[in-house]
């Protein structure tokens, strides 16, 4: 690893010795505004590109652009983004003049002769999953998290609870190990009753969403905490296209009713304030034996105003509640005895939460060359999940029920200064960030309880504190017009604190600070427009749960708090392509090794000692659009993933996936109708370090229709279109059934699953107006 570091080191200090040759040329710039060509709001992610000598820009919040140290003459320059038709115009470039630019880009069909690559594109796999949002169908928060290729999810509490994540070799549990947020607020919730990081996107209403952006890997300087695997950030909108009443009916008692209502209508007002509210009610008694009950209700507000040419605000306000019941993980041996069918229970689960949370972002043009953007945000969020996932192995008689809650308060606020100048002749950019994240929960709490509704024993309770401040620096240097070099590190620092409130003890406070510093390293070149081949280093972390040095032990002559905040140090090495017009292909190959550390299990009030790892491996990506009304797309995703201090045959990592893939083709049969076939595959993998237990792989295939005008739309979609018999969920657990109680069995380990949905058929009906 060091020795690769040297290397790259000793060649961007070569390069650095190195003047451009046409630094003392006769040169003159160009700015101006992108907008949207159907109501004239400014047009944000923008590419601005002249190819004839690399010089790229993209759009602000505020559609402007600049680009400067360009050679007199003539030139062909492309505005392009996702989703808007293609313009190229000549300019005149003359010495020390500024040349202005405003376009119109009008709506259109998603092409793939948008795609840009170039430059000032930092994030160029996002272009895929801007692809995908506009192509294929979004129901919910599962869907929307789908996009990041290579990402799984699993649901196994009746739909309320937080999906499980599956990214890059790692079972990211609810959210441990990938950053999740929304417009700058945090989705992730820290030291959380469940598990750490638990990230619940339920409350996102998918008709609100504008975009997306991913990453694999800690390489994101502004992306701390939980930034091990990858994160993703969502972007909502600013300004509906059209109010809209949705409704939606399927089987198995599925409703779903959304709306969304445009307040103030920016088109007539050049853009310049916008508002709406959306909600959405959902309803679903599911395909269990029992009714899951499942019920959620959504409302968000958006106000955005344009202060003014260069500044803007806007404030979001967000509610959430969701209430459900829960079928649970059901033992294979448990419908092998006939003690129950694979969509039976066991025992009586369910759970209650809700968030509610404002958020005010501020952005500000200091210049043609300088940005700054913040934002601060304040929530609520509580939670209440009962359980059973060993039934009576520990209390043979009331069985083993847990019950966990909280209540938190959560803010913070995030700030970003990016300024771009010249140094040496060499194009540069740098961004410097700071920030803080506090959490308040109160009652966190984990019980043995009966029925929902009595506690048996209280196995831990207490109040947390967790702090989280934090800053950064990045710099960005063009070495060539083509190579572009990315250094930066970040700081964080943690001041975590537990209130025992346990009965059986004396009220204890357990704080404690802890910190890290995250290098980040990147290379990327670009061949001409059609190619980039880039290398990224980068470290990143999670942090355990506060309660973990609460209750933890540690090793003979060692300091648990050194086990923590496990660092990852991870590589890429990629490509993306476009050998022509209609086709993008990227491809990368990754490895990346996590600390050994200590974690705590909310389910057993446990601390747990976790060996160090590497995982790596292969992920391809294509985007083909093969004719005007036909466009496919595929992800791969191999990794190998091990303990590195276990014996060979026992160093499996347990739910880790080797191998998955994703894709599908999209159908514009006409204007108004298109279709869509896709499917999903992962591959059987270890339930057990020694895997002598495997959690069975499936493949699943959907479809959808969906008819559009401009005032209407009707859709059907179809889950599962071959009935396939699947797992959404499995575990290796111990458990004990009550007929083993009575027949004096001990507990056995076995794979314990969550049926994954049969055939599913939903229709729906959307208004426009």
């Amino acid at each position: 690893m060091m020795r690769q570091l040297s290397l790259l080191v000793l060649f961007i200090i070569t390069l650095l010795c190195c003047v451009p040759e046409d630094a003392g040329a006769h040169t003159g710039s160009v700015k101006g505004t992108v907008y949207k060509g159907d109501g004239g709001q400014p047009l944000e992610g923008a590419s601005i590109y002249i190819k004839a000598n690399n010089s790229a820009a993209v759009t602000d919040a505020f559609g402007h652009f600049f680009l400067k140290g360009i050679k007199e003459g003539k030139y062909n320059v492309s505005i392009s983004h996702i989703g808007y038709e293609t313009i190229e115009q000549e300019i005149k470039i003359e010495d020390g003049v500024t040349t202005d630019l405003d376009v119109k880009l009008q709506q259109s069909a998603v092409k793939m002769s948008e795609v840009a690559i170039n430059s000032k594109k930092e994030l160029n796999l996002s272009t895929i999953s801007g692809l995908d949002l506009k192509q294929r169908p979004v129901n919910n928060a599962q869907d929307l998290m789908r996009l990041v290729p290579g990402l799984f999810t699993s649901q196994h509490q009746g739909g309320g609870k937080a999906e499980q994540i599956f990214l890059r070799g790692f079972d990211c549990d609810h959210g441990t190990d990938i950053n999740v947020s929304v417009d700058g607020t945090p989705v992730n919730m820290v030291s959380h009753a469940h598990g750490q990081g638990f990230a619940d996107s339920h409350f996102i209403i998918p008709e609100t969403v504008q975009g997306m952006d991913f990453g694999k890997g800690p390489y994101r300087i502004d992306k701390g905490n939980l930034t091990t695997a990858g994160w993703v950030e969502f972007r909502t909108k600013e300004l509906l296209d059209n109010s809209f009443v949705k409704m939606e009916g399927g089987m198995y008692g599925y409703f779903r009713t959304a709306a969304g209502i445009d307040l103030l209508d920016g088109k007539t007002k050049n853009g310049r304030q916008s508002a709406y509210v959306a909600g959405e009610y959902g309803y679903n008694r599911s395909y269990f034996d029992k009714s899951q009950d499942f019920n959620r209700f959504n409302l968000m507000g958006k106000y955005t105003n344009y202060l003014a040419e260069n500044k803007k605000l806007t404030v979001t306000l967000s509610g959430f509640r969701s209430y459900w019941n829960a079928s649970g993980q059901i033992p294979e041996r448990a419908v092998r005895l006939g003690v129950t069918d694979r969509f039976g229970e066991l025992d009586n689960e369910g759970g209650m939460t809700s968030r509610y949370s404002v958020n005010a972002q501020y952005f500000q043009s200091i210049n043609n060359n300088s940005y700054f953007k913040s934002n601060v945000y304040l929530g609520y969020y509580d939670f209440s999940l009962f359980s059973d996932f060993t039934y009576f192995l520990e209390d043979s008689g009331n069985g083993d029920q847990i019950h966990q809650s909280e209540k938190r308060i959560f803010g913070g606020y995030n700030a970003d200064y990016n300024t771009n100048y010249a140094i040496a002749g060499l194009k540069a950019k740098t961004q410097i960030g700071m920030g803080l994240r506090h959490d308040d929960i109160t009652g966190s709490e984990l019980s043995h309880t009966a029925n929902r509704d009595l506690i048996l024993k209280r196995i831990e309770y207490g109040d947390i504190n967790e702090t989280n401040l934090f800053g950064y620096v990045n710099e960005t240097i063009e070495l060539l017009p083509q190579l572009v070099l990315n250094l930066g590190t970040r700081f964080d620092y943690f001041v975590q604190d537990y209130h025992d409130r346990m009965p059986s003890a004396e009220a204890r406070n357990h704080e404690y600070t802890n910190h890290a510093l995250s290098p980040k390293a990147g290379v990327y070149y670009n061949v001409s427009d059609r190619a980039r081949l880039y290398f990224n280093y980068g470290t990143g972390f999670h942090t355990n749960d506060t309660r973990t040095l609460a209750v933890g032990v540690p090793l003979a002559g060692e300091s648990i708090v050194q086990h923590v905040l496990p660092q990852a140090n991870c590589m890429d090495l990629g490509i993306i392509i476009k050998p022509y017009s209609k086709l993008l292909l990227s491809a990368a190959v990754w490895q990346l090794d996590m600390q050994e550390e200590f974690t705590y299990g909310g389910d057993e009030g446990v601390v747990e000692p976790s060996g160090r790892t590497r995982r790596k491996g292969v992920d391809l990506s294509l985007r083909y659009e093969l004719t005007k009304w036909l466009y496919a797309d595929v992800d791969a995703n191999y990794t190998h993933a091990r303990y590195r201090d276990e014996v060979k045959g026992q160093d499996y990592i347990p739910l880790a996936a080797g191998f998955t893939s994703i894709g599908g083709l999209s159908f514009k049969i006409n204007k108004d109708l298109t279709a869509g076939i896709r499917y999903r595959f992962m591959a059987d993998r270890p339930a057990a370090e020694n895997y002598s237990l495997t959690a069975k792989g499936y493949t699943l295939c959907d479809m959808v229709v969906s008819y559009s005008r401009p005032k209407y739309e009707f859709g059907m979609q179809i889950q599962n279109l071959f009935n396939t018999e699947w797992r959404e969920a499995q575990f290796a657990t111990e458990t004990r059934l009550r007929t083993e109680v009575a027949q004096g069995i001990p507990g056995q380990t076995d794979i314990c699953y969550t049926p994954g949905t049969p055939f599913f058929l939903k229709l729906s009906a959307t208004y426009k107006f």
